[in-house]
């Protein structure tokens, strides 16, 4: 199907369609909240057995072999209507892609069609205690040992973990060689004994991300995914689709927050000279962002800025939502629950600080930042 027209209007009717059954997941970003994963996967499978999930991908992994530009008009309208537009990020996007590229025959035939029917949910397992914006200090090693790996270390902030059946990791296999080369990328199954999940309870009283422990954990030698000690790349390339997979689909998404935030305190008479100065700021600065956003169109090199500028706009724009209620923001409510968990979305995914860093060194050419 070349007519991407038709194929949007299709989109249309299925998605309303699922809206209106109530099979439709309402949309929540990155992160699947723990009460929303059963109904997403209900929806990710939904999808599936309709021919809407995995459009782009191979048809003998469980895609349609469309274009991704037919993946994209799938995520545009599923933002449009405010559904979501699969499983989780980390399954849907981070490991299958990294599997499509990098995995073996076997890796792909064995995950690629249950990731698309949703029938396995993936968790991240990347950042530690001493290595998160600094990944490359891992410290999670890997020791080979005949037909194993021998796992010990830890990991934390990896989202979805007390759900996920298997989860991407990275671990140091040569601990000899310097930091970038010595780590292999895998895919654990999170059921193998020695495995420790600890959900940790944020500010929200919600419990998305957890830290995760691994006492001696014998994986086959077969969860290597792609050449050992070329881990590094394959990261880099996955935590590429991660800050590059929105395109269009988040200039829709921004335009609705926008709408939000411009019709924050109207009629209620909280809004003073100071705010409504403080709200004309935030309209700019997300103008900027779209016309940023539509400008790069999903340039990876420049998806650092992107993730940046619109965790720093939403943060921002949670405390003018909450400034403009005065004390009412202190109920236990959306807009509550929202200013509470802005913060995190600073750090997940990389730091401001980290983002600032690579658009200086990588993008601006700026000397590097003094060790």
């Amino acid at each position: 199907m070349t007519d991407l027209r038709q194929f949007r209007a299709e989109v249309v009717t299925f998605v309303e369609a699922a809206k209106e059954s109530g099979i439709a997941c309402p949309a929540f970003g990155a992160i699947v909240p723990p009460d929303m994963v059963e109904l997403s996967q209900r929806w990710q499978a939904h999808a599936f057995v309709n021919g809407w999930s995995a459009l782009h991908w191979p048809v003998e992994h469980g895609g349609r072999g469309l274009s991704r530009a037919h993946t994209t008009v799938w995520y545009e309208e599923c933002a449009r209507a405010q559904v979501a537009p699969y499983l989780n990020l980390q399954g849907y996007v981070l490991a299958a892609e990294s599997i499509m590229r990098s995995g073996t025959d076997e890796q792909k035939a064995t995950f690629l069609p249950q990731t698309a029917a949703g029938d396995i949910v993936w968790c991240q397992l990347f950042s530690e205690p001493g290595a998160g914006s600094d990944l490359a200090g891992l410290q999670t090693s890997a020791v080979r040992d005949g037909d194993d790996y021998i796992l010990n270390g830890q990991k934390v902030w990896s989202s979805n973990a007390q759900f996920a059946d298997y989860g991407i990791l990275l671990a140091r296999t040569s601990p000899d060689l310097p930091r970038h080369k010595g780590i292999s990328f895998f895919l654990l199954d999170m059921s193998l004994p020695g495995i420790d999940v600890r959900p940790l309870r944020q500010m929200t009283g919600d419990e998305e991300f957890c830290e995760v422990f691994f006492d001696d954990v014998a994986m086959p030698r077969s969860s290597l995914l792609g050449p050992e000690n070329e881990g590094w790349r394959v990261a880099m390339e996955v935590l590429g689709d991660e800050r590059g997979s929105f395109g269009e689909a988040g200039v829709i998404s921004l335009d609705q927050r926008l709408d939000v935030i411009a019709s924050v305190g109207v009629g209620s008479g909280n809004r003073t000279a100071i705010a409504t100065d403080a709200l004309a700021d935030l309209l700019v600065r997300g103008g900027a962002l779209k016309a940023f956003l539509q400008r790069v169109d999903g340039d990876v090199a420049l998806a650092p800025a992107t993730k940046l500028l619109r965790t720093e706009l939403t943060s921002a724009a949670d405390a003018f939502e909450a400034g403009v209620r005065g004390a009412g923001a202190m109920l236990l409510d959306e807009v509550t629950n929202q200013l509470l968990y802005s913060p995190g979305m600073r750090i997940a995914g990389g730091s401001s600080e980290i983002q600032r860093n690579i658009v200086g060194e990588r993008v601006l050419g700026l000397p590097r930042e003094p060790a």
